[in-house]
């Protein structure tokens, strides 16, 4: 099924956190034939198409028509996105009203948080006796209106021209008017489970207003999370569209990048390189099959770019105009907040070619901090060639995000002829 922007709205809505990104994600490689391998298993010697999932992250790859010696093809993105998550003692109660005490995760733009219907979704962690573990994950998700930031009235601000939020003081929600349950007790409640069983959590708002193609001709996409599930979708759809018999297509979804990926199965951790060292010992390869085959392989970390801002047109680099619906976008940054170099660019803007969609490229102003991505992390763990791409959005960090409906699929052809080139 080719990439649609309707497609892309689906998979956003039924995507609130990274937990279920891996979800829905699994359910549809389960649909198209994948089998899931757990990390603590043997894996099969039998060429096929698997993935495997740990945490928040998941790793796939298509091996049906490779061997030991076959170079890695990978499209890379992240299943996090900034919000405000709940803290570990989350009750307080402030002027008669009940309160969830939240915390920032990443660059979230705050002020796009204030004034919104949020829900809570994430992982239960629960006792469960029956497991070698003793230990039992739960993915949970409520999408009521439970809980809401609310803005400072105009008349009580000491600048009206601008009110500054405080982190810690100023994005708690209001959950009750002092006869609200116990919050977390709520959340058990709704998941199944004994509130006396839950041992941790990580759990997170979302935003309730579901995710559209609007403008007069259907020309955008507004939708939240579109940093990074935009790319997460389009490289799902390619690494289901690609088939190559020189490469072995692999889609790696990372989480915690957006805090700086230095986790057990952040783009920092082991994951990727021992996923792609098990699949070649599996297939009867050994340690020296495996650094041959990285060295010949290539990596596109695919994360969104910034459109030109029609308000602020001031604030990107000159000369470097990028539009919506105007085709994927290179990523170059000199100092290595992006990881491509010309050798890789050149890949990325044949696989364009090949997929007959139009290339832009992208340079951050010097005089500006430049974000970063899983690219430069990822080549340095692996030794992986790599290239920066993204898709145009505005509003980037914002609780709710905007990029072009056409470049949906065309960002999702020039992934998969990347997977795939001819």
């Amino acid at each position: 099924m080719a990439a649609t922007a309707t497609g892309l709205c689906e998979f956003i809505d039924a995507s609130p956190s990274p937990f279920h990104v891996c979800v829905t994600v699994a359910e549809r490689l389960r649909s198209a034939g994948y089998t899931q391998v757990a990390e603590t298993d043997r894996w099969p010697a039998t060429p096929g198409r698997y993935f495997t999932i740990r945490a928040g992250s998941l790793i796939a790859w298509d091996g049906g028509a490779s061997t030991p010696a076959t170079p890695f093809r990978i499209v890379g993105a992240h299943t996090d996105s900034p919000n405000l998550r709940v803290k570990q003692h989350p009750a307080r109660e402030v002027a008669g009203w009940q309160l969830v005490t939240l915390a920032p995760y990443g660059g979230a733009w705050l002020n796009s948080w204030l004034d919104r219907d949020l829900g809570i979704s994430g992982r239960l962690s629960v006792l469960d006796s029956a497991r070698d573990t003793g230990i039992m994950h739960h993915v949970v998700r409520i999408d009521e209106p439970i809980l809401r930031v609310p803005q400072l009235a105009i008349h009580l601000a000491e600048d009206r021209a601008a009110v500054k939020l405080d982190p810690q003081r100023h994005v708690n929600a209001v959950w009750g008017d002092g006869r609200s349950p116990d919050f977390l007790g709520y959340v058990a409640q709704r998941a199944g489970v004994e509130p006396r069983d839950v041992l941790g959590f990580d759990l997170m708002t979302h935003d309730l207003a579901p995710s559209a193609v609007t403008g007069l001709g259907g020309e955008f996409v507004s939708a939240p999370r579109l940093d990074n599930q935009a790319s997460c979708y389009a490289g799902l759809q390619a690494l289901l569209t690609a088939k190559s018999d020189r490469y072995l297509p692999v889609l790696v979804l990372f989480d915690h990048e957006e805090v700086g990926s230095t986790s057990d199965h952040g783009a920092q951790s082991d994951l990727l390189r021992v996923v792609l060292e098990r699949i070649t010992l599996a297939a009867g390869g050994d340690r020296e099959d495996f650094l041959r085959r990285l060295t010949a392989s290539t990596l596109a970390s695919a994360d969104m770019a910034h459109a030109t801002h029609p308000n602020y047109p001031d604030r990107h680099e000159p000369g470097h105009q990028i539009a919506v619906n105007a085709g994927p976008v290179l990523k170059v940054q000199p100092n290595l907040r992006y990881a491509t170099d010309g050798r890789t660019a050149a890949t990325f803007a044949l696989a364009c070619d090949q997929a007959e969609v139009a290339l832009q490229r992208y340079e951050h102003r010097a005089d500006l901090p430049c974000g970063s991505t899983i690219g430069p992390m990822s080549a340095a763990c692996t030794g992986i060639p790599t290239v920066d791409v993204g898709a145009p959005q505005l509003a980037m960090h914002s609780a709710r995000e905007l990029m072009g409906a056409h470049d949906v699929a065309s960002y999702a052809a020039a992934l998969a002829a990347f997977l795939a080139p001819e």
